[in-house]
């Protein structure tokens, strides 16, 4: 049996709902990626505030949106949500190393990942949450 015969189409409502749970975290993303690129003042202070060189920003700012614009895209969202999970990780870590509070990319990630899960039926026949 074929994954596309296994799945169970999502309703107009769960589809709605993904796209604007998965909206969100992409417009904070593009957001947060742009300003790494552009690094006016508050990006420069918050990565010495984290203890990263500014130089590095341009780098994650690039990685960042690579990241993002692949989850946007449907053929390669599955793709984008482990990279940007993986990112997010790193900013999970940053943060506690330096004693911030570390929820918000958690919390961001869990968001991208449900988001992904109501509009994308392959994730919920690799992830039923019921029988």
């Amino acid at each position: 049996m074929t994954l596309e015969t296994q799945t169970v189409p999502a309703s107009k409502k769960m589809l709605w709902i993904g796209r604007i749970l998965s909206t969100l975290p992409v417009l904070m993303l593009l957001m947060s990626g742009v300003m790494k690129l552009v690094k006016p003042t508050e990006v420069v202070e918050g990565f010495a505030k984290l203890g990263w060189p500014d130089s590095l920003a341009l780098g994650l700012g690039i990685v960042e949106l690579v990241c993002t614009v692949l989850y946007v895209i449907p053929r390669t969202s599955v793709l984008g949500a482990i990279l940007l999970t993986g990112y997010l990780g790193g900013a999970t870590a940053t943060h506690v190393r330096i004693g911030d509070p570390f929820i918000a990319p958690i919390i961001l990630g869990v968001v991208i990942w449900l988001g992904l899960f109501l509009r994308d039926a392959r994730l919920r026949v690799l992830i039923p949450l019921r029988s």
